[in-house]
């Protein structure tokens, strides 16, 4: 279940709750807001594997980049060999190859950023989610414990 959902719902079960008369207390049924807690522990874990997830598919492109540039060297390598004839053609192979490489150089570490930004962004979002879901359990917390001494009274 999607945590900014839930998160949702916790808030409208806040808002909605009854309020006491002259406080700021409300009344929350509890077994909805415990219901809705099991919820978010469920949701949270599978928010961590979807950045797992996201980290092993940038760690697969950042391989795949590799192993593209290691193919482009290995042909621009074999290329260079074959034209080993003249010099004149050697040194045009050569700075052929050494142009593919750093193409391939350059090409692997843009995918690279963009992979280690994606990533940076769906765990910040992830940390973002989190924070406010803490912050809103948190604050569920203090109103019951608020509640408790209201309630020992009566």
């Amino acid at each position: 279940m999607d945590m900014q959902f839930l998160v949702e719902r916790l808030e409208t079960l806040v808002v909605n709750a009854r309020k006491l008369p002259m406080t700021n207390n409300i009344v929350l049924d509890q077994a909805a807001l415990l219901d809705l807690i099991d919820q978010l522990r469920v949701a949270i874990p599978e928010e961590v594997r979807q950045a797992r997830r996201i980290n092993q598919e940038s760690d697969r492109v950042l391989g795949h980049a590799r192993e593209e540039a290691e193919r482009i060297i290995a042909a621009a390598q074999e290329q260079a060999a074959l034209l080993l004839q003249d010099s004149s053609i050697l040194r045009d192979a050569e700075a052929r190859a050494d142009d593919i490489a750093a193409r391939a150089q350059q090409r692997a570490e843009e995918t690279m950023r963009g992979a280690d930004q994606y990533a940076a962004d769906v765990l910040l979002r992830l940390e973002g989610d989190l924070d406010k879901t803490l912050s809103i359990v948190k604050k569920s917390l203090e109103v019951l414990e608020e509640r408790k001494p209201a309630a020992a009274e009566a």
